[in-house]
């Protein structure tokens, strides 16, 4: 799916747009981890509305609390990427 091996090599020269281009696949990573969580927790929300028994309530509570975690992380990268990137 995605070539992490080559994300981030030490050395790479940011004249050959090594920078730029790491930057762009953080970006879109972070972009599919967030359509992937969004989901997640979509899906959360709708059992968490439905009558479940207590042990699939917690269960549903945790995909939701893992789901919020996720998309906190995703925002913190975002974030990064945006106080990184060149004006």
């Amino acid at each position: 799916m995605y070539d992490t091996e080559n994300m981030a090599q030490p050395g790479r020269s940011t004249e050959e747009g090594g920078d730029q281009e790491l930057r762009a696949r953080l970006r879109t990573l972070a972009h599919d981890l967030s359509n992937a969580v969004e989901t997640v927790l979509q899906a959360s929300y709708l059992l968490n509305q439905s009558n479940l028994d207590p042990e699939s309530q917690k269960w549903a509570k945790l995909i939701d609390t893992a789901g919020q975690d996720a998309a906190r992380v995703n925002r913190q990268i975002r974030d990064l990427l945006r106080a990184e990137s060149p004006e």
